[in-house]
């Protein structure tokens, strides 16, 4: 059907696009293959609206809040389409009516041209069962005020669900930073292509489910095109799990050395250490304070823990090790330092998280062999700039991480990125839960990556698909509740999911 949509996440495309590509997609749909601007619109409006039936079929009474611009063009069609199948229709008018031009204009006429007049304002009726906010598109470069913000908060405070056309107003299309303040969507249709601000930081709590309609634009309009981000998932990635000979052993493998779990942080060097077990390394062992070998081996006996005091001790379990896995509850003593040190001469990949990470910060380190997987906090350590500007520009920050400290570097959070040497495009995560907010889930992360590097796969795969299983892993434990999920929860999970 020419004006399909696609609810369900794994059907969307992977291609995540920056506003401007989009707007240029749109241009050249116009230009180049002769579609009318007054199509593409129609295209646009239709498709909600045929979503909005999908999704509420007994709403009887829209509220539609439209803008000055071509979003609210699309607007104004939902509002035709939905009057002509007898549905009870309010149009709100925000912002300068006079200012409607173009398309949009146009579409305002054929609303008027029904019999029905619009209002200024923002207020929503009680009784109102589905608000459509078409008030703002993807040019949003500035924190929304005035008549705009009292809109969003009047959609925000209603007890009617909202769907947003193309994004949800107040939403950066690029960054998924919300400029002020951002309509919060039960649902949102994206039109020609998906904007990556959609699937990180704020994105998805504002977008709610995103749903997508390409309103039958040529492929070549794409074609010469990079995208500003490729979204992948477990979905995706599990066709990158190495396959598995019957005639093996323990030792094809690999051997993955934790090192981490300084006085009083056993526990996560021990998570690690069982995520890269479960995922199929060969031979795992630990590296951490003689105080805390006895618990890890009374819990998981399959870690081969070594307890050590004297960093110079380490040098023939790194010597043994196909990874090295290094930061989690590492500490930053001289303990820690000395085994950093010893890690980075050890001629092995490594993945370098938490405090391993700010023992990197400042140095001149550079490497194609390791992962690096900062939170926001460590990435703003590691540029130092602050965590606001971190989550401000998530895909300027990863891509400036990985030019400085090369390899390939994961940027956790809401969406979390990828990016890699050579790959112009990082990776977007689309999975994932806020459950996830807790302690060591970054430790067992850690684990999952190595347990991949271990076993054969590149730091560009590994990284991938580690960060796609372990948000995965995260959504499937998070069935049974958000609140109070453990990072421990996910461990006998990952060994279902890596058994398909």
């Amino acid at each position: 059907m020419m004006l399909r949509t696609l609810p369900d996440v794994d059907q969307l495309p992977r291609a995540l696009y920056r506003a401007e590509q989009v707007r240029e997609f749109d241009r050249l749909a116009i230009e180049q293959y002769g579609i009318p601007g007054e199509v593409l619109m129609e295209r646009a409006g239709r498709a909600a609206f045929e979503l909005l039936r999908r999704r509420w079929p007994d709403a009887r009474r829209l509220a539609v809040l439209v803008g000055s611009g071509n979003n609210g063009g699309d607007g104004f069609v939902v509002a035709r389409l939905a009057k002509e199948a007898g549905l009870e229709i309010v149009v709100l008018q925000v912002g300068d009516r006079e200012r409607l031009s173009g398309d949009a204009a146009l579409n305002a006429k054929r609303w008027q041209a029904l019999g029905s007049e619009w209002h200024d304002g923002f207020e929503i009726p009680d009784g109102t069962d589905v608000i459509v906010d078409a008030l703002l598109g993807t040019g949003l470069e500035r924190a929304v005020s005035g008549r705009y913000a009292d809109a969003i908060a009047a959609i925000n405070t209603h007890r009617a669900p909202c769907l947003a056309l193309d994004l949800p107003s107040g939403l950066h299309a690029d960054s998924g930073i919300v400029m002020g303040s951002a309509v919060r969507a039960v649902a949102t249709v994206s039109f020609i292509g998906l904007k990556q601000g959609l699937f990180t930081a704020d994105g998805p709590d504002c977008a709610g489910d995103v749903s997508f309609a390409g309103l039958d634009v040529p492929a070549k309009v794409y074609a010469g095109a990079l995208p500003g981000a490729r979204r992948i998932d477990w979905h995706k990635q599990i066709d990158q799990l190495p396959w598995r000979a019957k005639n093996s052993h323990k030792g094809h493998y690999g051997h993955t050395l934790v090192i981490g779990g300084n006085d009083g942080f056993g526990g996560a060097g021990r998570l690690a250490a069982e995520a890269a077990l479960r995922v199929g390394s060969g031979l795992v062992s630990l590296l951490t304070r003689p105080a805390h070998v006895a618990a890890v081996l009374a819990a998981r006996p399959e870690i081969m823990a070594n307890g050590i005091d004297n960093p110079d001790a380490a040098g023939e379990l790194m010597r043994q090790a196909n990874v090295i896995a290094i930061g989690p509850g590492l500490g930053r003593d001289d303990w820690a330092t000395a085994l950093w040190q010893q890690a980075l001469k050890a001629a092995r990949p490594l993945v370098v998280d938490a405090d391993a990470l700010h023992l990197l910060a400042g140095t001149s380190e550079r490497r194609d062999d390791w992962v690096l997987t900062p939170h926001p906090g460590e990435a703003a350590v590691l540029l130092g700039l602050c965590n606001a500007e971190v989550n401000a520009q998530r895909f300027d920050a990863v891509h400036a991480l990985q030019r400085r400290y090369g390899g390939s570097v994961v940027l956790k959070g809401c969406g979390s990125l990828i990016a890699n040497a050579g790959v112009a495009s990082p990776a977007l995560c689309s999975d994932g839960n806020p459950g996830m907010a807790s302690g060591g889930m970054g430790d067992v992360l850690t684990g999952i990556v190595a347990g991949f590097m271990a076993q054969g796969m590149t730091p560009r795969d590994a990284a991938e698909t580690g960060v796609c299983l372990h948000a995965a892993a995260g959504d499937a434990v998070a069935r049974d509740g958000q609140r109070g999920l453990l990072a421990g929860d996910l461990i006998a999970t990952l060994r279902q999911m890596v058994n398909p």
